[in-house]
C-alpha cells in the first residue's frame, strides 16, 4: 500500500483526488493547501484530513503529488526528495531553470521515483500511434484555448505550449539546432499567444502555435514524414494516418492514384484510440514505477528538457521585443 499526500487541491488538484480514489494499492493520507475555502470544500466532499504543515504530511507519506502553482514546485519537491519521498509534480517541473537543475541533481542523489505531469503523453490520440515507426521531417502544432485567469502566473509557453514541446522532444530523436519565436502579451504581463519554429539537427522542423486568448479550442499535432501523414486531435481524441501504401497492422480504406512515377496506393486509416483516463493513467504509471522499481515514463530529465526549450523560446521572444 502506497501512502500518498496531495499538495494543492485547486481545480486540477480535485481531478487528481478523484483519480487517486480509484487507484488500487493507494492510501490517501491527506492534503495540504493554504486556502481555507478550498480546504473546507475538500475535507467535506472527500472526507480527507487536512494537514496544516507540509512537512508533517510529507513525513506521513511514501509519495507526494504536487499540484500547487508553479512558483511553489521547487520548495515542495526539494523538501520531499530530501525526505526520501517519491514525487509526482505537475508540469512545468519548476519555475526557473536553476530550480530545475537542482531538482534533477537532488533526484539523482536520493534515488527516488520522480515523474512530471506531462499528461498529453497519455492522451488516447497519442497512445494510438504507440509502436508506429515515426521519423517526421515536418511537424505542425496548434494549441488554442479560451482565456482563463487560472494558470496565468506563467506564460502561454510554460502553461500550454510546453505540452507540445514535450511530445515533440519525445518523438524527434535529435538535438535542437535552432529556435526562432515571436509572442505577444495581450491579457497578462507574459506572452498569451506565441508562434515558434524549432529546427533539429536531423533536419526536422516543428512549427508551434499556442494561444490562451482564442475564441475556440484546438489541440492538434500533425506529423509529416516520407510517404506518410499522421494527424492527432488531442481535444477530440482522434487519430488519422494517411500512407502511400496500406499499413500492415491496421485496417485502412485505400484507393489508387496516378502520379508521374506511376500508380500509387493511398491508404487512410483511423488507428484504434484506447478509452483511457489520461490523468488516472499517468498516476497509475507513477505508482507502477515505485512498486516495480522501474523508470517513470516522464522523468525529471524529460521535464528539464521541455523546460529548457520553453525558456529558450521565452528568451527569443524577449530579444525580439527588445529589438522591436
Amino acid at each position: 500500500m502506497i501512502k500518498v499526500g496531495v499538495f494543492g487541491v485547486g481545480h486540477l488538484g480535485k481531478f487528481h483526488l478523484n483519480n487517486w480514489r480509484d487507484i488500487k494499492g493507494i492510501e490517501l493520507v491527506g492534503f495540504f493547501d493554504p486556502s481555507d475555502v478550498a480546504a473546507q470544500e475538500v475535507s467535506e466532499k472527500y472526507q480527507l484530513a487536512r494537514f496544516l504543515d507540509a512537512d508533517t504530511l510529507m513525513d506521513a507519506c511514501d509519495a507526494v503529488d504536487i499540484v500547487a502553482p508553479t512558483p511553489l514546485h521547487f520548495n515542495l519537491c526539494a523538501a520531499a526528495i530530501r525526505k526520501g519521498k517519491h514525487v509526482f509534480v505537475e508540469k512545468p517541473l519548476a519555475h526557473t531553470m536553476e530550480e530545475a537543475r537542482q531538482l534533477v541533481k537532488l533526484v539523482k542523489e536520493m534515488n527516488i521515483k520522480f515523474q512530471v505531469g506531462h499528461v498529453e503523453r497519455f492522451n488516447p490520440a497519442y497512445l494510438a500511434i504507440e509502436g508506429m515507426e515515426l521519423n517526421p521531417m515536418f511537424i505542425e502544432v496548434h494549441r488554442l484555448a479560451q482565456f482563463n485567469a487560472r494558470g496565468t502566473e506563467v506564460s502561454v509557453i510554460l502553461d500550454l505550449m510546453i505540452h507540445d514541446i514535450d511530445i515533440i522532444l519525445n518523438i524527434v530523436k535529435s538535438e535542437v539546432k535552432s529556435i526562432s519565436a515571436s509572442g505577444v502579451a495581450v491579457m497578462t504581463d507574459t506572452p498569451d499567444i506565441a508562434n515558434v519554429r524549432i529546427e533539429f539537427n536531423n533536419g526536422c522542423v516543428a512549427n508551434l502555435t499556442s494561444s490562451r486568448i482564442s475564441m475556440k479550442k484546438m489541440r492538434k499535432i500533425r506529423l509529416f514524414q516520407k510517404d506518410a501523414y499522421i494527424g492527432m486531435d488531442f481535444l477530440n481524441k482522434k487519430t488519422e494516418v494517411i500512407k502511400l501504401k496500406s499499413p500492415q497492422d491496421i485496417e485502412a480504406f485505400s484507393f489508387d492514384i496516378e502520379t508521374p512515377h506511376g500508380k500509387k496506393t493511398i491508404a487512410i486509416a483511423n488507428p484504434l484510440v484506447p478509452e483511457v483516463n489520461a490523468i488516472k493513467m499517468e498516476l497509475e504509471k507513477f505508482c507502477y514505477a515505485i512498486v516495480s522499481n522501474t523508470p517513470s515514463p516522464v522523468s525529471e530529465v524529460d521535464g528539464y528538457r521541455a523546460m529548457d526549450v520553453a525558456h529558450q523560446i521565452l528568451q527569443k521572444i524577449r530579444n525580439t521585443s527588445l529589438n522591436a
